[in-house]
């Protein structure tokens, strides 16, 4: 049993072998835009596989076969694409997806158990994920216990800075009733758990997410680390906007917040784009849910005034990387974006 002091989860900012994606094929996922989705997800491999690997599960061979012929009518790097054939339910690979650590100088894929979000019932398929991917790395998975129990938590419900500091929020791991991961838990008890297995020495608690997040207050649409000691976190400006008073109260939090150094962090404010519904369900669209790889950061968009304003702060906290928008307008109608159905391997 490696100790806590070996394991480091790295800040989704250091260099990168590639990304795993899953290419969609549950339309139940996006009823009515599953055609939409499909093209949409295509441009999303296509930013990727230009800078770096792309590893991406599909269902079968024949989907394989389908997905091949649209990313050669896309023009993509096909020679960056590497496939898993492995059926799944589900696409958010942030969630069903291992998490890679470095082990010393070796990495070590994390089964962090994923269940449906402790939520829905069919994620027998997605269970087997981290196993598919870690043989497909080569690299020994391990299955995340406490106190002898398998531990649940999705990659979506953390951020780290790789430096000892971990975002995350109270609303996703420790309401009483509401999609309860683990029950039982306390604060201790996560954070004994992020230190054994991700090396972070310091946890970060803020409250409540953002409306219509089916995952119960993922932090990746609230707040990110964007360098080791500066946190960027969405704001909401209309007091009448059921996000005003949990993100303001996030914010509140962040600027009494700590470091592992004992510094305070940096805090940048994000906006939100305007309420979005579609079919009569309010949306979790958010700016926080981009995705940092290489030499770029791919930032959700949504056909809002505010995407603009987004794209330029994001590219303040990023002199070094190329911003780039993407329409996420038909995948948020998953009740997700670009990093919910992204996983980063480190190199």
């Amino acid at each position: 049993m490696a100790t806590s002091s070996n394991r480091r989860f790295p800040a989704e900012w250091e260099e990168q072998q590639g990304v795993l994606l899953c290419f969609p094929h549950n339309g139940n996922d996006w009823p009515g835009k599953y055609g939409a989705i499909q093209w949409a997800f295509v441009e999303y491999i296509k930013k990727i596989s230009k800078i770096e690997q792309v590893i991406l599960i599909v269902a079968s061979e024949r989907l394989k076969t389908n997905v091949l012929e649209k990313l050669k009518i896309a023009d993509v790097t096909i020679e960056n694409v590497s496939f898993i054939i492995h059926k799944t339910n589900r696409s958010w690979m942030r969630d069903s997806g291992p998490i890679i650590v470095k082990n010393g100088s070796k990495r070590e894929a994390l089964n962090f158990n994923f269940n449906g979000w402790a939520k829905y019932g069919n994620f027998k398929l997605d269970k087997h994920v981290p196993e598919k991917v870690s043989s497909f790395l080569k690299i020994p998975l391990t299955q995340v216990t406490y106190k002898g129990k398998p531990v649940i938590l999705e990659g979506g419900a953390i951020d780290v800075n790789g430096k000892g500091s971990l975002l995350t929020s109270e609303e996703c791991l420790l309401h009483p009733s509401i999609q309860v991961r683990n029950p039982g838990f306390t604060k201790a008890d996560y954070e004994a758990i992020f230190k054994e297995y991700l090396g972070v020495t310091n946890t970060i608690w803020l409250g409540d997410g953002i409306e219509g997040d089916d995952t119960h207050g993922h932090i990746d649409d609230l707040a990110r680390f964007v360098n080791e000691d500066t946190i960027i976190t969405v704001v909401e400006t209309d007091p009448k906007s059921n996000n005003y008073k949990p993100l303001q109260e996030n914010l509140k939090r962040l600027q009494v917040a700590k470091l592992e150094n004992g510094k305070k962090p940096k805090i940048v404010t994000l906006p939100m784009p305007k309420r979005l519904v579609f079919d009569g369900i309010a949306l979790p669209a958010s700016y926080a849910n981009f995705l940092i790889i290489n030499s770029t950061v791919l930032v959700p968009t949504f056909n809002d005034e505010n995407d603009r304003a987004a794209l330029n702060i994001l590219a303040d906290c990023f002199p070094n990387k190329k911003i780039i928008g993407i329409s996420a307008i038909d995948l948020i109608w998953g009740f997700g974006t670009l990093h919910c159905l992204s996983q980063q391997i480190p190199k």
